[in-house]
C-alpha cells in the first residue's frame, strides 16, 4: 500500500480506537517486513506522542502460512504473564473496512536486533548476559500452556518436518553442494526423536529476532511469521547452529556466545534433565542447506535479487556433512 494512500486509511482507525477525534498520524514509515508488510508511525494525540508498528500481509496472497496474521496474533498474546519479553498486541483484527486485510498493531520498542553494527555497542561480557537472557526467553516460550494456541492447530508430523523441503531442494542452484542431502534425510526419516516434548515454537529464533535496548537489556522476541504447534527443540537446535562455527564453510563474523554456551544457558532455564537435541540441529542445517540453494536460485535468475546468498553458497554442503555428524551418518 503506498505511504499516502495508507495515511488516509490510519486517521480514521487511531481515532476511532484511541477516542480521540482530534488525533492526527505525524510520521510514517515502511520497514522491512519479510512475509509481511509493515509500518511505523507516530500519533498525537492529546498532547502526548506514541509510537507504533503495523503489520499487514502483502496483497494478492491467500491469508494462510505465514501470510495469516491471526498466528502470529494467537502466539504473541499467549505470552501474556509468561514473562518472556514481547511487545503486546494493541489491536488486531480482520474486519475489511480498516485496511482491507487483517491487521495487528504493537508498540514501537526503542530498540534494535543484534545484526549488522549493533552488537559493536557492547562488550563481550555484555553480549554473554545478552545471549543468556534470550535463552532464558526461548525457554520462557516453550513452556507456554498448549491450550492457549488453538487457532496455531496441531503438530503435522515430523515426516512433514523432513519431506516438505523436498520440492525446494529439486530446484536448487548449485546442486553438486546438496549431493548429501539425500542421504541426510533418510537418517533424519530414520532417527526420529518421537520423546521430544510438543509446544509453542517461535519458528526462526535466532539474532536478528530479538530485541535489546541501547543498554542491552532484552526488549522483545520479534517475527513470529514461522511460529507453530511442534517440537521445541526446533527452535533451540536453529539457534544453536548459526552459533557454531563447525557448521559453516562462509566468512562469518560474531562475537556472539559459542553454541555450547547457549545449549547450557538454555538447559539451566528450562530445568529438568537436557535433551538430546542432535536430531534437531541436523534437520536445521538440513534445512538451512535446501532454503540456501533455492534463494541462490531465486537470485541467479533475476526474480530475487539478492547476493548475499552468493556469500553463504559455500556453506551448503558444509551444513550437510555437519547434519551427518550429528546423525551419526
Amino acid at each position: 500500500m503506498e505511504l499516502e494512500a495508507l495515511r488516509e486509511r490510519l486517521v480514521p482507525f487511531v481515532r476511532a480506537k484511541l477516542g480521540d477525534p482530534a488525533a492526527e498520524v505525524t510520521w510514517l514509515q515502511q520497514g522491512t517486513g519479510h512475509a509481511g508488510f509493515s509500518y511505523f508511525f507516530d500519533v498525537e494525540t492529546g498532547g502526548e506522542r506514541r509510537e507504533y508498528f503495523l503489520r499487514l500481509p502483502p496483497p494478492g496472497v491467500k491469508l494462510e502460512g505465514t501470510a495469516d496474521l491471526m498466528r502470529q496474533v494467537t502466539a504473541i498474546r499467549a505470552l501474556e504473564g509468561t514473562g518472556v519479553p514481547h511487545a503486546p498486541i494493541i489491536w488486531a483484527g480482520t474486519e475489511p473496512e480498516w485496511f482491507g486485510v487483517p491487521y495487528f498493531v504493537q508498540p514501537r520498542l526503542p530498540g534494535d536486533t543484534l545484526k549488522e553494527s549493533y552488537p559493536e555497542l557492547f562488550t563481550d561480557a555484555q553480549l554473554r548476559e545478552m545471549a543468556r537472557a534470550a535463552m532464558r526467553a526461548l525457554a520462557g516460550i516453550h513452556r507456554v500452556p498448549v491450550d492457549r494456541l488453538g487457532y496455531l492447530g496441531d503438530f503435522w508430523g515430523y515426516e512433514f518436518d523432513v519431506t516438505r523441503w523436498d520440492r525446494f531442494a529439486e530446484r536448487a542452484a548449485e546442486p553438486e553442494l546438496l549431493a548429501l542431502q539425500p542421504r541426510v534425510k533418510q537418517l533424519l526419516l530414520e532417527n526420529i526423536p518421537h520423546e521430544a516434548p510438543i509446544g509453542l515454537y517461535h519458528g526462526d529464533f535466532q539474532w536478528s529476532n530479538v530485541l535489546y535496548s541501547p543498554e542491552g537489556e532484552l526488549l522483545a522476541v520479534v517475527d513470529w511469521e514461522l511460529c507453530g504447534v511442534g517440537p521445541t527443540y526446533n527452535d533451540v537446535g536453529w539457534v544453536l547452529v548459526f552459533s557454531d562455527p563447525a557448521a559453516w564453510a562462509h566468512e562469518r563474523s560474531s562475537r556472539m556466545p559459542h553454541a555450547d554456551e547457549l545449549e547450557a544457558w538454555y538447559w539451566e532455564a528450562a530445568g529438568g534433565r537436557p535433551g538430546d537435541i542432535r536430531w534437531f540441529k541436523a534437520l536445521a542445517v538440513y534445512k538451512f542447506a535446501i532454503i540456501t540453494g533455492f534463494n541462490l536460485m531465486l537470485h541467479r535468475r533475476g526474480k530475487r535479487h539478492d547476493p548475499h546468498w552468493e556469500e553463504i553458497a559455500p556453506s551448503m554442503q558444509s551444513n550437510l556433512e555437519y547434519a551427518l555428524k550429528m546423525l551419526g551418518g
